[in-house]
């Protein structure tokens, strides 16, 4: 199967993906109704898109293609209206977080699709362990090459994103200790990490993919598990390391600061990238998955140590006149607070944990939170 070409788009449109934990509202654990939720709400009228995931107790949604925070911001307001809905007339709950805190990954069912099935047999239990949820970031790109230079100048600032979305401390009934575990279950599988250091499209197509595609390993981009990877069918690339946060607010805000910064490196406002810029790639990454925002970062052009927490101010500085040009100023101010004051997810459901003195509390909030009935 050829790659297809690069979409030439708009620059700078963004779209997003929310992965989102299906819970029973007795018991407060997952619930295989995946199937239920997808029968009831995958039909016209549904404000945005919906599908299954790899198991029964996760879906997706899906956004359209933006141009503007405060249109993103409403659709998704509008899906989980609908989700909720839809979930009060199954008796199913919806939430975000990136993991759920006490399931048992041997309980989950793959859901019956034919990728699923051949991924489960491909994988083992990994399969089953990646009932993970993440937020996925679509921005638009006019050409392959701008693309992939793109892809490549983000990697600096991967780990402002894992910190500002980390939301799943607890795993298998424990506190792991991290503030983002769920990409822990990501790094397991053999084509995650890191695309390989190429700038023009031509040679990504001919110089990588095609001599991947020989090996038999893939048959397309969805067999990468990238942190960041191209999208050609779309003409964008594609942000994975969020975790699905626990309002979609959030994961609007998210979207925003990743389209202005995305605006200030295409302006040329930072050295272009390296290969070398890889040597402290893992570290960092690292760092904001254990630690959030009280992480530390080696800066990959001068070696220097920068708190995680600073650098992500210093930044949404940086950034302030792309966002005011694109109309999200709102959406940083609010991870200005996050970073300032607040604390992220991970430290929200830390908090939860022990006012309530254990997961069952945890889940409540987290229900209630998506739901809007609740922000503190």
């Amino acid at each position: 199967m050829t790659l297809e070409a690069f979409k030439a788009g708009k620059a700078l449109t963004m779209g997003v993906e929310l992965e989102l934990q299906l819970v029973n509202p007795t018991d407060l654990d997952l619930a295989a109704s995946a199937g239920d939720m997808l029968h009831l709400l995958q039909r016209p009228g549904f404000p945005g898109d919906i599908k299954p995931e790899i198991t029964e107790s996760m879906i997706e949604v899906s956004t359209d293609v933006h141009t503007r925070y405060g249109a993103l911001l409403g659709q998704l307001q509008k899906v989980r209206d609908a989700l909720v809905a839809g979930g009060d007339r199954l008796n199913v709950a919806v939430c975000g977080g990136g993991t759920h805190p006490f399931q048992h990954w041997s309980d989950r069912r793959i859901f019956s699709k034919p990728r699923f099935f051949e991924l489960s047999a491909l994988y083992g239990y990994l399969a089953k362990q990646f009932t993970v949820f993440g937020q996925h970031i679509h921005i638009g790109c006019a050409s392959g090459d701008e693309g992939l230079v793109l892809l490549h100048a983000l990697n600096r600032y991967l780990p402002h994103f894992i910190a500002l979305s980390a939301s799943s401390p607890f795993l298998q009934g424990a506190d792991t200790h991290f503030d983002s575990a769920r990409l822990n279950s990501v790094f397991a599988f053999p084509l995650s990490g890191r695309a390989p250091f190429l700038l023009k499209w031509d040679d990504f197509l001919s110089g990588y993919f095609e001599k991947m595609e020989k090996t038999g390993i893939v048959k397309s981009m969805k067999d990468f598990y990238w942190d960041i990877r191209p999208k050609p069918e779309y003409g964008t690339i594609e942000l994975r390391v969020c975790d699905t946060p626990l309002t979609v607010e959030r994961a609007s805000a998210l979207a925003a600061y990743l389209q202005a910064l995305s605006r200030m490196l295409m302006a040329g406002d930072d050295p272009p990238p390296a290969e070398d810029d890889y040597l402290v790639y893992n570290y960092n990454r690292f760092q904001a998955c254990r630690f959030g925002l009280d992480g530390v970062l080696v800066h990959p052009k001068t070696n220097e140590n920068l708190s995680l927490r600073e650098d992500i101010l210093t930044t949404l500085r940086r950034v302030q006149p792309h966002a005011a040009a694109l109309e999200s100023e709102a959406a940083l101010e609010e991870l200005h607070r996050v970073v300032a004051f607040e604390g992220n997810h991970a430290k929200m459901l830390r908090d939860r944990h022990a006012k309530s003195g254990g997961a069952l509390g945890l889940v409540d909030g987290a229900v209630r939170m998506f739901r809007a009935w609740e922000r503190s």
